[in-house]
């Protein structure tokens, strides 16, 4: 903490400020040996030297961090989907036996480790997100491919060549036509006889990205923020042997029962989701939390909004995560036009007055709307069932404006039926 504020007092006497850095320029081959954390106090160094690329470094160490710690943590005690056979294809789900955990020998988990852990991630995405807004500080490109970063997702120390995001992700060539390694070339061209085309998969990262990450770390930390400031013990206990079945968690030896509808093991599982559905009557524990939970809310907004100054700024076409109009897109199929930031900023007005009380929000059963600030600053339970039946939405039902199609209009417009594909794009 006092190295971030004495880099921060220094940003602010030196806002330009900017250096190349040894860190900025071994971040690529790092990110692809996995050897990233090994540099982390030395990004940390040069990122209180101002060089914007080590703070960039500093911020995708804690964030990868934060992910394959939680990652190594749900294989250490075993978590996998559930899954069960009838009751699989009754609900259209893709499920054949009872599932697996893919560690053969996981470690039994409590209420309270499973917060820590949740919690360790949290933490992580918010020192990530410091880093990530000290990136500001001045100008940097960074090339990196994303589908060759190796992450160590079982905790063996090592992230071997299988555990790349390209192997991971391997959908995303369907989302912004870059296709994994081994696929075709994007546009539906046909390959060359006998020459197999390289696919440049990089991206120019640079500080209107490290923006856009400080954003992301809050989408994700913000809703496993928002399960901390309750007590859901109770949940844990009835329904996450699912998630965790070799655990040790009270329901584990009884995931299967006797016949009731369908077979033992569908019966048992239709039980368990009664039972889950029964116990998500969370207690607010920790009102200063959810309160803050409404601060990462609109943290995101001014992110965003700063993202997109930074874009606008650039003069350079360098692979970009995610274009101006003035810069060519990586997504031929979700062309960035003129028009788009100010949609967006329009969006986002719209979202400042929702998370402000100004704008309410639609709830089916009320002629008024939901007040989400007063929800947050005020919810002493979280009853996810009297939610949304109505009874538990009373104390923040009230006369004003609501949110509707008109409110998100120029979105709707300028971004079509792909509205959502740009806001999780856009973030």
């Amino acid at each position: 903490m006092r190295v971030l504020t004495a880099v921060a007092m220094a940003t602010l006497m030196l806002p330009g400020a900017a250096m190349a850095s040894d860190v900025g320029e071994q971040l690529a081959q790092r990110l692809y040996d996995g050897t990233l954390a090994e540099a982390r106090d030395a990004s940390i160094e040069r990122c209180a030297q101002l060089n914007a690329d080590a703070c960039f470094a500093a911020g995708l160490t804690d964030l990868i961090g934060g992910v394959e710690g939680l990652s190594q943590a749900l294989y250490r005690h075993g978590a996998t989907t559930p899954g069960t056979p009838a009751a699989a294809m009754l609900l259209g789900l893709d499920g054949g036996a009872t599932a697996a955990p893919a560690n053969p020998n996981p470690e039994p988990l409590s209420y309270e480790q499973l917060r820590t852990i949740l919690g360790d991630y949290v933490a992580a995405m918010d020192s990530a997100r410091d880093y990530f807004k000290l990136a500001d500080a001045g100008s940097f490109v960074v090339t990196i491919d994303p589908l060759r970063v190796r992450v160590d997702l079982d905790g063996d120390g090592t992230a071997r060549e299988g555990e790349t995001l390209g192997a991971m992700v391997g959908a995303v060539g369907e989302f912004a036509d870059i296709p994994s390694p081994d696929g075709p070339p994007p546009g539906g061209k046909s390959k060359t006889k006998g020459v197999e085309p390289v696919v440049d998969t990089s991206i120019g990262f640079d500080n209107a990205d490290a923006i856009w990450f400080a954003g992301y770390s809050q989408v994700v930390a913000a809703p496993v923020d928002l399960l901390l400031a309750h007590d859901f013990s109770e949940f844990f206990n009835a329904y996450l042997h699912r998630v965790f079945p070799e655990a040790g968690l009270p329901m584990q030896d009884y995931s299967t029962g006797s016949t009731l509808f369908m077979d033992p093991d569908s019966d048992a599982f239709i039980a368990d989701i009664i039972a889950a559905i029964h116990t998500a009557d969370f207690p607010v524990t920790d009102s200063e939390r959810l309160a803050g939970v409404l601060a990462r809310l609109k943290s995101i907004v001014a992110f965003s909004r700063r993202n997109w100054e930074l874009i606008l700024a650039e003069t350079d076409d360098n692979r970009e995560l995610v274009p101006g109009p003035h810069q060519t897109s990586l997504a031929p199929e979700m062309p960035v036009t003129s028009e788009a930031p100010e949609a967006w900023m329009a969006t986002l007005d719209t979202v400042d007055r929702i998370l402000a009380g100004e704008l309410l929000v639609p709830h089916w059963r009320f002629k008024q709307g939901f007040d989400l600030k007063a929800y947050f600053e005020t919810a002493t339970e979280t009853d996810i069932v009297m939610l949304i039946a109505g009874q538990g939405a009373l104390p923040f039902i009230k006369a004003g404006p609501i949110a509707d199609a008109q409110s998100f209009a120029e979105a709707n417009r300028v971004f079509g039926t792909d509205w959502l594909n740009y806001a999780f794009w856009f973030n």
